[in-house]
């Protein structure tokens, strides 16, 4: 007899298991629980012989998906860039603003004169609106102090949400992201620096991964090998913001590490691609920062889809280039500007998602043995959820068996 703590029954299972077809598609389904891991889910036909439990939730005939998964944000900073914006809509370029001593270094300015409690109470707000869609993991980067303190206080900061909220996440140290004033024209000595950061922030437990900027703005392919190099020294894996703005070779070089991720990829060639295909890279398209951007060119997906490279995709939430607090409206983003197709985008925030944060064993899909992680959707079919814009038809969160 199969002892659970709470079932779920009289729901449309969305599973995203491996196992199955499309998005494993269970029309009458059950899911039974034990401490927070699925011990079944499938077929109520097929549920184990005596399965029983405490608590019994019947869903009404709703569909339940795995909870989503947002594994690129920039979700802990100071200040906002909404003068920027203007800027922009006044013809400025990303880059020209980023010269001008804007873009990134002005929220670095900003984080670095807020207290870690400002960091939180501000990244609270934006992980609320998260949460509130379904978000049950969510990667946060630093990379908004460029100096010890700061990006250990953001990383402080990515740690206590995950203690005070009910969601998991994963943090990465993203201290090659720009070079700071103090080094202007000396990204040697900065990325020294950087290197000589990893060390002492994964050694207080504050980083699960680094990422780095490998872009004609930020950091040569050499300085991000260096990085790379130096947090494979303390068995850190890697992920790297790669050719978004122009090729640089970076899909190969996070293809070269092994990477978790590359992501971006808007001027990714075939090489790149095959390269993190046969490295079982998975690549992380982000439409929020392509729109708010104003981008002409798109990620290759047709060359992603015949290298079948797995595809995640996110907000890439930040002050800066996309400002998205929004799971579901960066999926019907990826679909109209990417032509990602319903499939591809339910799977890109759930079990693909949970592969670009090393993840799969835990997450990502409704199978037995991970963690009870659920969304319950007021829907009628899983094509809404890619569909609708501003429209949250989330019934019910569930993290690690808990409402």
């Amino acid at each position: 007899m199969t002892v659970a703590d709470r079932i779920w029954h009289h729901c449309r299972l969305a599973t995203l298991s491996p196992g199955r077809e499309g998005l494993g598609i269970v029309e009458d389904g059950l899911i039974a629980a034990r401490n927070g891991i699925i011990v079944y889910a499938g077929p109520k036909a097929d549920a184990p012989t005596g399965l029983g439990a405490a608590e019994s939730i019947d869903c009404e005939g709703r569909w339940i998906t795995p909870g989503l998964i947002d594994c690129h944000t920039h979700l802990v900073y100071g200040g906002n860039r909404a003068e920027e914006f203007e800027l922009r809509l006044a013809g400025a370029s990303y880059e020209e603003i980023a010269r001008r001593g804007g873009g990134i270094v002005s929220t670095v300015k900003a984080t670095r004169r807020a207290s870690e409690d400002d960091l939180v109470s501000g990244a609270q707000r934006r992980l609320d609106a998260l949460l509130a869609e379904g978000v049950t993991t969510i990667e946060i980067k630093s990379g908004y102090g460029l100096e010890l303190a700061t990006e250990r206080r953001q990383l402080r900061a990515a740690r206590r949400l995950a203690q005070a909220n009910p969601v998991t996440v994963r943090t990465s140290f993203l201290g090659a992201h720009a070079l700071p004033p103090e080094r202007a024209g000396d990204s040697k000595a900065y990325i020294a620096d950087v290197c000589e950061m990893i060390p002492a922030l994964a050694a207080e437990g504050l980083v699960d991964a680094v990422d780095a900027f490998c872009e004609t703005i930020a950091f040569s392919v050499e300085e991000t090998a260096q990085v790379f190099a130096r947090a494979r020294q303390h068995n850190l894996p890697v992920k790297l913001h790669a050719d978004q703005l122009s090729n640089l070779g970076g899909a190969a070089l996070a293809a070269r590490f092994g990477a978790l991720s590359a992501d971006h990829l808007e001027y990714a060639d075939e090489g790149g691609v095959t390269a993190i295909a046969h490295a079982g890279t998975v690549a992380v398209v982000l439409p929020g920062a392509y729109y708010f951007l104003r981008e002409r060119q798109a990620p290759p997906i047709d060359l992603m889809r015949r290298h079948r490279v797995p595809i995640a995709l996110a907000t890439d939430s930040n002050p800066g280039s996309s400002p998205l607090t929004s799971l579901l409206l960066a999926m019907n983003m990826g679909a109209t500007l990417f032509r990602l197709t319903v499939d591809e985008c339910l799977a890109a925030v759930t079990r693909e998602a949970a592969r670009a944060l090393g993840l799969s064993d835990e997450a990502g899909s409704l199978d037995a043995g991970k963690r009870c992680d659920l969304a319950i959707w007021d829907i009628e079919r899983p094509a809404e959820l890619v569909y609708r814009m501003g429209f949250n038809p989330l019934h019910a969160r569930v993290w690690r068996g808990q409402t």
